[in-house]
């Protein structure tokens, strides 16, 4: 076959980070780990960000992923809460970062289309194709199986996403 390929997927959350590790060889995915980093909602923003960074950089440190996928904001009515979701993004892209892992973002409706094939998918229908995509997966929350989305989704576009690496 070829080179075997860890890849981290994440989906920044405030009160919960999902995180779902795969090993892509070719067109080959197999499930390795995935779970949840959870903050309380009753502690201040700056500490719920540093549960959020320890537990990432915890996760970095052990599975060694060689990429990582985080799902790119969405931007809603509530403007605070938007704003708070994209301080747990920056942590989310700046752990992998930081251990120099190549880190790429995908919007949610691309992750929906690629694991789906509808971008407008509901969270149950993703739960169900990460099942059949990654026969092994058992995420015990949405999160760790929309993390799971994000790395699929990941290694079926990173080589167009390397290639616009390799361009600048």
């Amino acid at each position: 076959m070829g080179q075997t390929i860890r890849i981290l997927g994440i989906d920044p959350g405030l009160r919960r980070t999902g995180w779902g590790l795969i090993a892509c060889e070719g067109n080959r995915l197999m499930y390795l780990a995935c779970g949840c980093v959870e903050t309380d909602g009753k502690a201040a923003l700056a500490e719920r960000l540093v549960v959020i960074h320890d537990g990432l950089s915890r996760i970095v440190e052990e599975f060694r992923p060689d990429e990582a996928a985080v799902e790119a904001t969405f931007v809603n009515r509530d403007a605070v809460a938007t704003l708070k979701l994209g301080q747990a993004r920056g942590i989310a892209l700046l752990v992998p970062a930081r251990a120099g892992v190549l880190v790429a973002e995908y919007a949610p409706n691309l992750v929906k289309k690629t694991i789906v094939g509808a971008g407008h998918a509901e969270k149950a229908q993703i739960r169900m194709m990460i099942g059949i995509l990654l026969p092994k997966a058992d995420p015990q929350s949405e999160d760790a199986a929309d993390a799971l989305a994000i790395a699929v989704t990941h290694a079926h576009h990173r080589s167009s996403m390397l290639l616009k690496v390799a361009a600048r």
